[in-house]
């Protein structure tokens, strides 16, 4: 299937490690530069942050501004890359997040190398 990159570690790594950087960064064109313009991202912290009952987001602008509220909701969020795991055309993205919170990200990559589904999962120690 031509629509996905084919996945591998060093891909997998390098996707991971400027994505986590970016979000340290608090960079927010940073962070969208790696989401495909019609992203789909589905997160438990949507409906809190974005009101959408459906936990789902289409599309980057969505993502932007989502992303934008968590960055002020959060202004000391950092995030801890745990390890990697990669797919076929994604890879899970296993990390500490906001209030040591453990997430993982699974995330299908496009022919670009862009993010193009997102699904996010949180568990609290």
């Amino acid at each position: 299937n031509e629509r996905f990159t084919v996945m591998n570690e060093q891909l997998a790594q390098s996707l991971a490690k400027a994505w986590i950087d970016a979000w340290n960064r608090h960079d927010l064109e940073a962070i969208l530069h790696h989401y495909a313009t019609d992203v789909e991202f589905t997160s438990p912290f949507v409906r809190a942050l974005s009101g959408d009952p459906s936990g789902t987001l289409h599309g980057r602008e969505r993502v932007s501004a989502y992303f934008r509220k968590g960055l002020q909701a959060y202004p000391d969020l950092h995030f801890e890359l745990i390890r990697v795991l990669t797919g076929i055309d994604s890879l899970l993205l296993y990390y500490r997040s906001v209030n040591g919170l453990l997430a993982a990200e699974m995330m299908t990559v496009n022919a670009e190398g862009l993010i193009q589904t997102v699904r996010v999962y949180y568990v609290k120690e």
